[in-house]
């Protein structure tokens, strides 16, 4: 045909042992593959989040993306049950050679335009302050134990609350089902994306709770962590890897997607290390945005040599002080959040020292 435009792309006996190659077409970036006994080529260039085709895997009559396993026909080019794909183009072998008609693209590339919920705008509503509580322990879910972590935890919003006018909210990790970090970022940094790949591929992954109410919901968050091994909580570990997703928008987009929000920790243990437990989480939260006030975290632990934990747990159910300790460091991050976001509060003293907001509303 007159319109016709072949490109010889390379040799067929060396093509045909490779199941997917990347081949050049005066500029045109394709993904070759052959499988039964034919070539095919289709754009190199996942539509998804740009992944590479051509460094992909064959399932069956379709090239899977490296980066997160979107299954493209290799005939085609398109996208099984998604209105989207890539441009396929005619292929030929004449006389050894594997030619491709770069002028016969069959369909015009189409993108996935559907947004995710995750995807909106990043803007604070009206309204008051919002600390949102977030407990990392760990416990079985049929017979909930004891947490004296998460025990200050709801001391803390209740004060936020009926005291300091605040919106609450308390997430318990353990009570969310969500998968464990995947490594995409190990792939390629582009490959790991807001909203999260994970997130964004299943719908039942619950992680998506965690990015509602740190990135769009709350000003304040108050993360409370038992000591294990000297560390925070395995949970917490699960969630700040997923997390890694807001932290790589800004190295690799500039965008930062946590602005004006405090951050404050509840530690505590049968064991030591709250120091170490507690720079861990400083230098996590730093890095992804988020604001400390003065002294940015309670702790306690009656230290390595104290195993009986029932013993623990009526130290910490009785101790006015640290009750009254979650109190002021829930109030010293909202009104770290207050001048943040650009408002004043009054503020009276309270009959035990501790500093009492009155209720407020912050305006967009």
């Amino acid at each position: 045909m007159a319109d016709d435009k072949w490109v010889d792309v390379g040799a067929a006996l060396d093509l045909r042992d490779k199941p997917i190659a990347r081949v050049e077409a005066e500029g045109l970036a394709l993904a070759l593959s052959f499988a039964d006994g034919r070539f095919a080529a289709i754009g190199a260039k996942c539509v998804h989040k740009g992944g590479p085709l051509d460094q992909g895997a064959l399932d069956g009559g379709c090239i899977v993306c490296p980066w997160h396993q979107w299954k493209y026909d290799r005939v085609t080019g398109r996208l099984p049950g998604r209105p989207a794909g890539v441009v396929a183009y005619d292929v030929e072998v004449r006389d050894g050679r594997v030619r491709v008609d770069i002028a016969s693209g069959r369909d015009e590339a189409v993108i996935q335009t559907a947004q995710h919920p995750l995807e909106r705008e990043i803007a604070r509503e009206a309204g008051p302050i919002r600390v949102v509580g977030i407990s990392t322990t760990v416990m079985n879910r049929e017979t909930p134990r004891y947490s004296t972590s998460e025990r200050l935890l709801g001391v803390a919003l209740d004060h936020a609350s009926s005291a300091l006018g605040a919106e609450t909210r308390l997430l318990k990790l353990n009570d969310l089902t969500f998968r464990n970090c995947e490594g995409y970022y190990s792939k390629s940094a582009k490959s790991c994306t807001w909203p999260c790949t994970i997130t964004q591929a299943d719908t039942a992954d619950e992680m998506q709770q965690v990015y509602e109410a740190l990135v769009f919901w709350a000003d304040v968050i108050v993360l409370a962590t038992p000591i294990r091994w000297g560390n925070a909580s395995s949970l917490f570990y699960k969630m700040a890897e997923r997390m890694n997703c807001i932290q790589n928008q800004i190295t690799i987009n500039d965008r930062v997607l946590i602005r004006n929000k405090v951050a404050t920790f509840i530690i505590t243990g049968g064991q030591d290390n709250i120091q170490g437990v507690a720079g861990q989480l400083l230098t996590f939260f730093s890095e992804i945005g988020f604001h400390f006030p003065q002294f940015p975290f309670i702790a306690h632990s009656r230290g390595w040599d104290a195993e009986d934990m029932e013993r623990n747990m009526e130290v910490v159910e009785k101790s006015e002080d640290l009750r009254e300790g979650a109190r002021q460091l829930v109030t010293r991050g909202v009104e770290m959040a207050v001048r943040l976001l650009g408002h004043g509060v009054g503020v009276e003293s309270t009959p035990r020292g501790g500093r009492k907001a009155s209720p407020l509303r912050i305006g967009r």
